[in-house]
């Protein structure tokens, strides 16, 4: 199934946090407080302002984006837990260096 997101809507999917840390720490749930982080899979065409006109997306299919841990509607969709979360929603764009 395709899922073709409306207006200013992404679909992203949750990407795993780490629970381990370097020195093999394992970290609760409970006491990671960090954003939660995703790839977007698909992105609307953006929103309209008042006087119409299109409004361009600032992420796009691919980019690496956080978002708050209680951010977004979860759906399923061919076995897989995405989530369907407003521009707005998010954060920012991870950009690896």
């Amino acid at each position: 199934m395709n899922l073709r997101p409306l207006a200013d809507r992404v679909i992203v999917k949750r990407l795993d946090s780490e629970t381990k840390t370097a020195s093999g720490i394992v970290i609760p749930d409970t006491a990671a407080e960090k954003p939660d982080q995703g790839e977007v899979l698909a992105v609307g065409p953006g929103k309209k302002n008042e006087q119409g006109e299109l409004s361009p997306m600032n992420v796009k299919v691919g980019d690496r984006v956080l978002f708050g841990k209680y951010s977004g509607q979860t759906i399923k969709v061919d076995g897989n837990e995405l989530l369907v979360m407003k521009e707005d929603d998010l954060f920012a764009v991870v950009e690896s260096k």
